[in-house]
């Protein structure tokens, strides 16, 4: 009996030392872990301010709270995440040399980067900061010297301009005055046109403004689409186009005479084809292309270069079936030649000219995907969802000009066209190895 006992006296000493142990094991692991979370969060703190990373003792451990929200991501294709902003970023805009690319966030900031450290290790941006209030949305001026926000709680636009001094770094100054409220719902898009002679506000009702430079409203558009789900303006700043609850894309010309004086706004020509409401479209550099996206599972590309004024219509190049939802968003690269769709969290890119699925990306933020673009130049996507912007490199564009130019090698019966297209067949097979072999940061 005694032995018994004493068995299961031991058995019990037994099991609570390797509990013990267990804790202890366990204990540890977080506490490694905690230290490399609080060394990661310090190397991105030293980034923005440029100073450098303390030692992780000197760092004040993270809560697990804070790790549990943070939202890891990685990709072949991913370039950089751009990681300064403290609060969740909502739109981004490439400025039209190619140089930077803005980015906003409820943290009350507007992030100017530079597009030539995107591939870097350390992602150096400017700050400019909205007094009183946040920006939803950002948008370059033609001459990438100032920008225009929309301000959450103003329900206003204001002007920024970027002030180089003479150390040659920038500073920024808001306008004196916003420009009047004049939308009655939530705001949907803003921009300027590259042309520099207007600007664009849209709302979630059925309304766009067009106003000038200093303020005043030239025209207003009614969509007559119920809602607007979308518009924007077009790369080439002629014309105003937005989309809603039916199943189409209306387009509209901003005319303006020989003296710059404004004329009218005209109805330029229709996108229709779809089976279901348009949640949302992109153009092409050119504008001789748009993609569109909608809610009947498919997205369209057409050919957008036809003369409307004689009453010709844009033809439809290809259909193809996707995933997409509520909120989805597409970007056209400026070749034309590469579709992004996202969904949700998600992201897919496909080749525009025979719609196939070259890449998806799952989990890209830990939020829905609220702003997607490419660079001027093509060689990145980027898109936001969460406090982090995603920097993607363009493989399938580089993929669909080595097709392109290679059908044309075969065509080519010039000695000298033939050497040309090679070499440019060789440096775009040489660039696209480099991007697939580049580390992911």
């Amino acid at each position: 009996m005694e032995a018994a006992a004493l068995v299961a006296l031991t058995l019990l000493l037994g099991a609570l030392v390797v509990l013990v142990a267990l804790a202890v094991g366990k204990r540890k692991e977080e506490i490694r872990e905690e230290a490399e979370q609080a060394a990661e969060f310090a190397a991105e703190a030293s980034v923005v301010k440029g100073t450098a990373p303390k030692k992780p003792k000197q760092e004040k451990q993270r809560s697990r709270k804070d790790k549990a929200s943070q939202h890891t991501f990685s990709h072949p294709l991913l370039a950089s995440s751009l990681k300064a902003h403290s609060g969740n970023v909502t739109c981004l805009d490439f400025s039209s040399n190619g140089k930077y690319l803005a980015s906003c966030a409820d943290d009350r900031t507007v992030r100017i980067w530079s597009t030539k450290d995107f591939q870097d290790r350390e992602h150096k941006c400017l700050r400019a900061n909205v007094d009183l209030d946040h920006a939803t949305l950002v948008r370059f001026s033609p001459d990438s010297r100032a920008f225009i926000t929309w301000l959450d709680n103003g329900d206003a636009i204001r002007i920024f301009k970027m002030i180089k001094k003479d150390d040659g770094t920038f500073t920024f100054k808001a306008a004196p005055e916003d420009f009047p409220q004049k939308h009655k719902a939530p705001i949907l898009n803003i921009g300027i046109a590259e042309t520099g002679k207007f600007i664009m506000s849209a709302s979630v009702d059925t309304s766009i403004h067009i106003w000038d430079l200093k303020g005043e409203v030239l025209a207003s558009i009614n969509t007559n689409q119920i809602n607007n789900s979308y518009a924007t303006i077009s790369p080439c700043g002629r014309f105003v186009a937005s989309c809603g609850f039916t199943p189409d894309v209306k387009v509209w010309e901003v005319c303006f005479g020989k003296g710059g004086e404004f004329k009218e706004v005209a109805r330029a020509f229709d996108l229709k084809g779809h089976s279901a409401g348009v949640h949302s479209f992109a153009f092409s550099n050119d504008s001789h292309r748009m993609v569109t996206v909608s809610k009947d599972g498919t997205w369209k590309l057409w050919n957008t270069n036809v003369e409307y004024k004689k009453q010709q219509d844009p033809y439809l190049m290809k259909t193809v079936p996707c995933v997409s939802s509520e909120g989805s968003l597409t970007a056209l690269s400026p070749d034309g030649r590469v579709v992004a769709i996202s969904d949700g969290c998600n992201l897919a890119m496909y080749d525009a000219a025979s719609g196939k699925l070259e890449e998806e990306m799952h989990g890209v933020h830990s939020m829905a995907i609220n702003d997607l673009r490419f660079d001027v130049n093509g060689r990145f996507l980027v898109c936001s969802g969460d406090k982090a912007i995603r920097v993607f490199h363009n493989a399938p564009g580089y993929r669909a000009a080595i097709r392109d130019m290679q059908d044309m090698l075969k065509k080519a019966q010039n000695e000298a066209m033939k050497q040309r297209l090679q070499q440019q067949i060789n440096d775009a097979q040489s660039a696209l190895d480099t991007v697939l072999a580049a580390p992911v940061d």
